[in-house]
């Protein structure tokens, strides 16, 4: 699996090169800026792009920008947003635009190689990865509604659920078994008004409706 790299401070690049080799991507190209990325990606046409938010030359959201311009030209390529700070609202534009293959992560994540590579490896395979402290900083916001229809337990998983963990992920999380994690999905959906379709967009609708109301 290829992924392409996009951030302007060469150490923290070397070092994601060197995570992500070790967790058996291949990184055919590096960039510095939003325009060396897009190049790259028009290039190599990589399965992931790991993308910093803020890049040169405005070092403002020169990398979601450009992750939303990947998407739409390459949709078959996945991005992980890397930012320094919690900015929700990055991840909240991000996910209303593109429903899989999407991740939003703190740089100190890297720290944690087996972690930061297992959510990265889940996002190129199609799925979702948000930064913990990203998603407990939108509970904070929990009242909203129609979150505030949901039990502590129920809001507990669905914030496992926004991270992009599985029902065996969250069942480890908060030991439980899988048949209680489905119930208190299934009573997420119900209470969230979701309409009734396949299980996997269903649960991408909670977490967008999770992140609309902390926008709120």
């Amino acid at each position: 699996m290829r992924a392409v790299i996009a951030e302007d401070s060469v150490l923290l690049r070397v070092g994601l090169v060197k995570v992500l080799e070790m967790g058996g991507f291949q990184v055919p190209a590096e960039a510095g800026d939003a325009e060396g990325l897009l190049a790259a990606v028009a290039e190599h046409r990589p399965e992931l792009a790991l993308i910093d938010v803020r890049m040169p030359p405005d070092f403002t959201d020169e990398g979601v920008r450009a992750a939303m311009e990947i998407r739409r030209r390459w949709p078959g390529t996945a991005v992980v947003l890397l930012s320094q700070y919690v900015e929700e609202r990055y991840a909240a534009d991000l996910l209303s635009a593109n429903t899989s293959g999407v991740g939003y992560l703190l740089k100190q994540r890297v720290a944690d190689v087996a972690d930061f590579v297992a959510a990265v490896r889940r996002v190129a395979d199609g799925g979702t990865a948000l930064d913990p402290q990203v998603v407990a900083q939108l509970l904070l916001r929990r009242d909203s509604d129609p979150l505030a229809r949901l039990t502590p337990r129920e809001r507990e998983v669905l914030g496992l659920m926004a991270e992009g963990r599985s029902n065996a992920g969250i069942a480890q999380a908060l030991v439980v078994g899988e048949s209680a994690v489905a119930k208190h999905i299934n009573n997420i959906f119900a209470k969230l008004d979701l309409p009734v379709v396949d299980a996997d967009h269903r649960r991408v609708l909670a977490v967008l409706r999770f992140l609309g109301a902390s926008r709120a």
